[in-house]
């Protein structure tokens, strides 16, 4: 039988676990913005620079050099390092992990800027932004459980790697803009589920605890995975070559 103190206690325990998702949340979202902010710093200072540029691509090809190449792929190996190492990584070294991430992405997508116009990318990324913030809301104010919606989404993305690597090799026109769509898709659908998922986090956890920094560190990669690939898709439908 529940009892007035009873109520009051189940209640304070409800408003309490609010505040902690809210918290978390929050500095989720702070860590993405911090991150999103320098890899376009480093975008823009590499690309406008000739030499650091230069220092990224192979003169006589006019493709990447072995340095392009590293720059290139050493942000995967990063997400790896960061996902399986949760547990023995310590906060401190996974948010430097997490920063040289960004650095890193900058320094690769610096490329974007000498290719596509400066207008449609600053349109693409309104769109994006847009886009983004939408599904963020949904993801956190909608009451319907979206697990199984994100593991449909998951597989979408493991389609989207298999189809990627094949058309690697395929080079179909056809296949890449199909892939696209199903990219704005894929993505725009795991931003609500990662969201989601992530409020319901922070609402078991305790602000302040390593555990829960750590935790804060993880989302903000997922969710700023999730704006760059959803950035990088719509790119090749807004974006005008120079």
């Amino acid at each position: 039988m529940l009892t007035k103190n009873n109520t009051f206690n189940i209640a304070q325990s409800q408003q309490e676990g609010i505040s902690m998702s809210r918290t978390f949340v929050a500095n989720v979202f702070l860590w993405m913005f911090l991150a999103l902010a320098i890899t376009a710093a480093t975008s823009y200072f590499f690309a406008s620079d000739p030499k650091l540029i230069g220092s990224l691509i192979n003169p006589e090809t006019g493709g990447m050099n072995t340095l392009g190449w590293v720059v290139f792929l050493s942000p995967f190996g990063f997400v790896l390092l960061m996902s399986f190492g949760f547990s023995k990584l310590s906060s401190g070294i996974l948010s430097l992990l997490f920063i040289a991430f960004a650095i890193l992405m900058g320094m690769s997508l610096s490329f974007i800027l000498l290719v596509y116009t400066a207008s449609s990318i600053t349109l693409t990324f309104i769109v994006t932004s847009g886009m983004f913030g939408l599904m963020a809301f949904v993801g956190y104010t909608t009451k319907t459980d979206l697990t199984k919606f994100g593991s449909i989404m998951f597989m979408g993305l493991i389609g989207i790697i298999i189809a990627s690597v094949a058309n690697f090799f395929m080079h179909s026109s056809s296949l890449d803009y199909i892939i696209s769509f199903i990219g704005v898709l894929v993505f725009t659908g795991l931003t609500a589920y990662d969201v989601q998922k992530l409020k319901r986090i922070g609402s078991g956890l305790q602000y302040g605890a390593e555990p829960a920094k750590k935790l804060t560190i993880i989302g903000a990669l997922n969710l700023y995975l999730d704006f760059i690939n959803l950035f990088l898709f719509l790119l090749r439908f807004l974006g005008n070559r120079k």
